[in-house]
């Protein structure tokens, strides 16, 4: 069975005219509910985890100043949201979600977290909505764990994961994998194991042939236990915040492609969901719904 991480907690308040579209966490498990493509059995509610596993990544100097926010104004404002208790509990609760979705994805091939993909946050810091990187937390837990030995994480949102790429940096047993749109955030890139930055404009066809021919090179090359997929929606040509042309249909193909050579392979994939900030949030939704019901399809 598909299992989904959620928590209420995920749709934070956020002042008015905030960028952030918080409530798609609220209206993507609606949706799913609603169109029958999940049951309430699918969905799991995500706890506090310890700090083992966090600190396990982050620096414990920044994970317990963010805790006890004490981060500095300038590091808060790169963050970009006004910092709060709930806030952080939110980010660790997140972080749980991707973490419990490993040992999911382990017994069933996949599984899901309406949130994360926060593949900004740094060893040391956060920025840019993120402030404790999920996947890369989720990465080092199955590693500690003796669950996985070689990881691949595939990021597809359309910033870099650089966050990601500085935690893995000089750490051979974790493959990072970013395709984004070259004139995207972070104007200061990180190096990834493999970075294919995009032009302006990046269309369906030419986007998908390029992760046609990457892909199973990579797994052949990388041979993974487990994959981690950032499936972000940003790639949209809606979207405000990126820079690539795609469609809503090429988004789902690019999902399809995904999971269905994942699952072909037999190697345990965990999805967060990454961006997206197309002023309509029902081309939001209705991109993410997309990765949910291709799982459900392949998987079943």
């Amino acid at each position: 069975m598909l299992k989904i991480a959620y928590h209420p907690i995920y749709k934070h308040p956020l002042p008015d005219g905030h960028r952030f579209p918080m409530i798609k966490y609220e209206l993507l498990p609606e949706q799913l509910l609603h169109e029958g493509t999940c049951t309430e059995a699918n969905f799991f509610r995500p706890e506090l985890p310890s700090d083992a596993p966090i600190l396990a990544i982050h620096d414990s100097t920044y994970y317990h100043e963010l805790v006890n926010l004490k981060i500095k104004p300038s590091a808060a404002r790169k963050i970009g949201f006004p910092l709060s208790e709930v806030l952080v509990k939110r980010e660790r609760i997140i972080a749980d979600g991707t973490i419990k979705g490993c040992e999911f994805a382990l017994k069933h091939g996949i599984a899901m977290n309406i949130a994360g993909g926060t593949h900004h946050a740094y060893s040391n810091r956060g920025e840019a909505f993120c402030m404790l990187n999920d996947q890369a937390i989720g990465a080092r837990y199955l590693q500690n764990c003796g669950l996985a030995k070689k990881i691949l994480i595939i990021d597809l949102d359309v910033h870099q994961g650089n966050g990601t790429a500085e935690i893995f940096q000089k750490d051979d047993s974790v493959f990072t994998f970013s395709m984004h749109g070259s004139g995207n955030y972070p104007f200061k890139k990180e190096v990834s194991d493999l970075d294919i930055p995009l032009e302006k404009g990046t269309t369906d066809g030419k986007y998908l042939s390029i992760l046609k021919g990457t892909l199973p090179e990579l797994l052949e090359k990388v041979r993974p236990d487990f994959v981690f997929y950032l499936c972000g929606v940003d790639v949209l040509e809606t979207d405000k915040l990126g820079t690539l042309g795609m469609s809503l249909q090429g988004c789902k193909e690019r999902d399809q492609y995904v999971l269905q050579t994942c699952f072909e392979a037999k190697i345990p994939v965990q999805c967060s969901m990454g961006g997206g900030y197309s002023p309509n949030i029902k081309i939001i939704v209705e991109a993410h719904a997309n990765t949910f019901r291709l799982a459900q399809d392949i998987y079943a």
